[in-house]
């Protein structure tokens, strides 16, 4: 019989993730354009730096992402994506111990960057390009699904919902579905609500309030808000003041069962996790 603690263990290329307790995703953008940080680590050195240091500050994950996926970005070819992404993931996995996340929707970046060491698929487009759910379920690694309608170029037009957790949910478990009927086992998924994607501010706030409802999904939350314009237009703050608000929001989603959170600023969300671990700890 399969135990209880077996079920939290998620096998990610040559490393677990344990699952019983929340990780901190530490966010590595090798792309000249992406909204917070374009073009400071396209550099293989400085990319390299950069991920060493989120590891030291308590990073379990860094998210590699070649394709800037911010509101209005430009699309890259798949060989441009590979370039930027393949050499800081083979480096990354020859340096570091470290489970490398790759975020992108491209079947050939997949494809390479699990030969080179990866461990898990973040797709924003959820395994929606032609040819990304099979190349997922060879790679034999776990897959993030997350929500969005639409693309980068055109998400944020006109966002519309009834009931924005409600669609959310049935999106993912649309998806989910798709996965397993290519071959991706359910054991393998991971969930991210998108939060910023497809989203109005006031669908954001709610969406967040009723995360608990993705539970019913069975399976374990990322969450990524760091420095994002939610932040932004709730305090009104620019892309670099809006630190406080997102730690706020990473110590929400944690008591709210996320397990992953994804962030830019390492070092200050992992003393959020570790102070949540260490209250919820206590007699």
């Amino acid at each position: 019989m399969t135990s209880v603690q077996s079920l939290t263990r998620l096998p990610c290329g040559n490393r677990v993730l344990d699952l019983a307790q929340t990780h901190v995703m530490g966010i590595l953008n090798v792309t000249p354009d992406s909204f917070s940080d374009g073009g400071r680590f396209s550099q293989l050195d400085a990319a390299l730096r950069h991920a060493e240091a989120m590891v030291l500050a308590g990073a379990t994950l860094i998210d590699v992402g070649g394709e800037s996926t911010r509101p209005g970005a430009r699309a890259v070819s798949p060989l441009e994506e590979l370039e930027r992404v393949a050499p800081i993931v083979e480096l990354i996995n020859r340096e570091l111990d470290v489970i490398i996340s790759v975020d992108t929707s491209t079947p050939a970046v997949m494809r390479e960057t699990a030969r080179l060491g990866a461990g898990l698929i973040n797709d924003v487009r959820s395994l929606r390009r032609d040819g990304a759910l099979d190349a997922a379920a060879a790679t034999g690694l776990p897959v993030c699904l997350m929500h969005m309608l639409g693309e980068p170029g055109d998400m944020q037009d006109n966002p519309q919902y009834q009931d924005v957790t409600r669609e959310v949910a049935e999106f993912l478990a649309e998806r989910m579905d798709q996965c397993v009927q290519a071959g991706i086992p359910a054991e393998r998924i991971i969930l991210d609500p998108g939060f910023g994607f497809a989203k109005t501010l006031q669908h954001n706030l709610s969406l967040f309030k009723h995360m608990e409802a993705l539970h019913a999904l069975g399976r374990p939350l990322l969450v990524g808000v760091s420095r994002k314009s939610m932040i932004g237009h709730a305090l009104n703050r620019p892309v670099g003041e809006r630190l406080h608000g997102g730690l706020a929001l990473a110590a929400l989603a944690s008591v709210k069962g996320a397990r992953i959170l994804r962030v830019h600023d390492v070092a200050e969300t992992v003393d959020v996790v570790r102070m949540i671990a260490a209250v919820e700890s206590a007699e």
